[in-house]
């Protein structure tokens, strides 16, 4: 191409930038940008077309247009102009270019510059999507840390140094409720379609792997049983265990430590529904020897019926060691069976389980076992 058209092309980038830039103000939201993001537009379109200008002088040389081009720009400008809309603002720049090629060309050479502004634009919109291509990998990178850290410091019992500002970043809105729940590591779940499901129902979660297990942190403001329902669903065929409930993320640590020690307990109850409740594992965590549901089974169990004195509590224990019979209890205290039927339905109401439930009978005898082993 001869050196009058590039050297015109040269000479001219700044005043294409700025009619380009003038062009760009018809669209809403490019007006909506702070006055700074809109100067940083401008000059990634100068850059563009000085790199044009270079390219015009030796037209045989492949189109090589990289990421030079945006690197006037801060990474920020990414996040506040999505690749649609940078692609609009290609666009523009474009036809601002092609309507000055006819002043711009050399004599006889219009056509070879009009050619050239379109392989350019092209090329250009190409190193626009490696640019947010990068961005966005870069981001989900980033944000897979944040999360692992939030979920860490949850596990470990640090959730007041979880901020909610933390969780914001990755699309945590506060909540009226928040749910823990744990699966086995080894189901494949896809995090990403999960964070899908979740959003398109209204609802926060949170994903992260701690040994052996998968965690995920559920909040929302609508039914929890609705939502614990469609995230269920969504999950691979296993075991799901639900720790308790909490009202902030912050507060979620024990809950989800309870999570935890349940998922290690469940293989011990086959026929444990799905999802199962941590509390419903109160057993078989003892058994496994963890402290907490030790404790836990001391004071939701054992200590009310200590407290509800000592006619329930010898009913209780004979009926467990008389093989769960109401005759053969009132026998042994030498009460009529009514009275032992009664006195079982007010241990119902005192500890919130029914003796003659088989797996709630488990819990109590364990309670029982415990509180005397430790003369309480």
């Amino acid at each position: 191409m001869a050196q009058a058209s590039w050297q015109r092309v040269s000479r001219a980038s700044s005043r294409l930038s700025g009619l380009a830039v003038q062009a760009m103000d018809e669209l809403p939201w490019f007006r909506a940008l702070p006055p700074a993001q809109r100067s940083w537009v401008g000059l990634v379109v100068q850059s563009g077309l000085v790199l044009f200008a270079d390219w015009v002088r030796h037209p045989d040389r492949p189109v090589s247009v990289g990421v030079e081009v945006f690197a006037a720009a801060p990474r920020d400008l990414a996040r506040a102009v999505t690749l649609k809309q940078t692609v609009q603002l290609i666009r523009i720049a474009v036809d601002v270019v092609e309507k000055q090629v006819p002043s711009l060309a050399a004599p006889g050479e219009a056509d070879r510059l009009h050619e050239a502004v379109l392989r350019y634009s092209r090329e250009l919109a190409f190193a626009a999507a490696d640019v947010y291509a990068a961005a966005a990998e870069a981001r989900g990178a980033w944000d897979a840390r944040v999360e692992a850290g939030v979920v860490e410091a949850l596990v470990r019992g640090q959730g007041e140094e979880v901020t909610l500002s933390r969780a914001a970043s990755l699309g945590w809105t506060r909540s009226d409720w928040v749910l823990c729940l744990a699966v086995p590591a080894g189901d494949v779940i896809d995090p990403a379609a999960l964070r899908g499901t979740a959003r398109h129902s209204g609802l926060c979660l949170l994903t992260g792997e701690v040994t052996g297990a998968t965690v995920l942190l559920l909040g929302g403001t609508g039914s929890p049983e609705l939502a614990l329902k469609q995230l269920v669903e969504a999950l691979p065929p296993g075991p799901v265990v639900v720790g308790p409930r909490t009202v902030e993320l912050s507060t979620a640590g024990p809950c989800l430590q309870e999570a935890l020690g349940a998922l290690a307990a469940v293989r011990a109850w086959p026929q444990a529904p799905r999802p199962v409740d941590s509390s419903a594992l109160l057993a078989e965590r003892v058994v496994l020897g963890e402290e907490a549901a030790r404790q836990q089974l001391l004071t939701e169990v054992y200590a009310p019926l200590v407290a509800a004195g000592g006619d329930l509590l010898r009913t209780a224990a004979a009926y467990l060691e008389g093989g769960s019979s109401v005759e053969g209890t009132g026998r042994t205290l030498f009460l009529h069976p009514n009275t032992v039927r009664y006195r079982l339905r007010k241990l119902t109401d005192v500890l919130h389980r029914d003796l003659t439930a088989p797996r709630d009978a488990l819990v109590i005898r364990l309670a029982l076992i415990l509180g005397r082993s430790q003369g309480l």
